[in-house]
């Protein structure tokens, strides 16, 4: 397996999904995907692991300790992107204009910042790109979508 360098980040459902095991395929396909992308070029913003945390422990599918812990986990396997005053500006001119809702806007420009030029995501236009970021649903196929194969390292 040739591991790609092409930087990427992942939107926070694939972490949920990743975790909850009631989420069935899509469970399977986010936890490879996190397996393999911490041995890629994949960055996480912390405005993700937050969502992961507030997401996972509202909703009850783990209990607040465990929550932190996995993020803590996320946090020293994987290269992490905190948003710029810079990025705040690019978010808030992309929800202005409509290309993303402000979180989104937000994610985006500052995995961008972070040299990413992919995201994950099953929430955002799959097939799109805002601010330079190619956004990919790795659930838009049965299994893993070629594009996120590829960007994953595997044939």
């Amino acid at each position: 397996m040739s591991v790609t360098t092409e930087r990427f980040t992942l939107d926070t459902n694939i972490l949920i999904y990743s975790i909850d095991s009631a989420a069935g395929e899509r469970h399977a396909l986010a936890a490879e995907i996190v397996d393999r992308a911490a041995e890629c070029e994949c960055w996480l913003t912390l405005q993700a692991l937050s969502e992961f945390y507030a997401a996972v422990t509202l909703k009850g599918l783990v209990p607040p300790a465990d929550a932190a812990a996995q993020a803590s986990d996320w946090l020293e396997i994987f290269p992490s992107a905190a948003a710029s005053a810079t990025a705040l500006r690019t978010a808030l001119g992309d929800a202005t204009a409509g290309r993303a809702s402000f979180w989104d806007a937000l994610l985006l420009a500052t995995a961008a910042e972070a040299g990413c030029t992919t995201i994950l995501s099953e929430d955002m236009a799959g097939g799109t790109r805002i601010g330079g970021i190619a956004i990919l649903n790795p659930f838009a196929a049965r299994g893993l979508a070629e594009p996120v194969r590829r960007l994953l390292g595997q044939r």
